[in-house]
């Protein structure tokens, strides 16, 4: 495989190494949607309950769910990242998505669409 071959600004990825980068993408797009939807039920639910209703109880059971899982989604968009080798900006972005409501579901379209565009081209191996 020569350099031509690969897209502008990427590297080389090898035939052998897209099961492990499909599945690192499946696990940080499962971590995006569930960390998205707990912010936003966090931000739209819990925190009006709390301030204007008085109950912190939906702060409580998505806030720490969501702070957990937060570093989980740091560590998948991590993994994905340095097996398609994308550069710092683009993992801190990735990162930041993740607190603030709604943007990590866009941030998750934008990186979904970027990966599968770089295992577009990598070579099918010939049987």
């Amino acid at each position: 495989m020569s350099e031509s071959d690969t897209l502008p600004g990427t590297q080389a990825i090898a035939p052998e190494q897209v099961p492990g980068i499909r599945s690192a993408l499946l696990r940080y797009r499962v971590m995006a949607y569930l960390v998205g939807v707990l912010l936003v039920v966090l931000v739209l639910v819990g925190m009006p309950l709390k301030y204007l209703g008085g109950n912190g109880a939906v702060v409580t059971w998505t806030g720490v769910p969501h702070g957990w899982l937060y570093m989980v989604l740091i560590i998948t968009a991590y993994d994905l990242g340095r097996r398609v080798h994308w550069p710092w900006g683009r993992l801190i972005l990735i990162a930041l998505a993740g607190t603030i409501p709604f943007l990590s579901f866009v941030a998750e379209h934008y990186a979904r669409k970027d990966v599968l565009r770089r295992l577009a081209a990598v070579p099918t191996p010939s049987s």
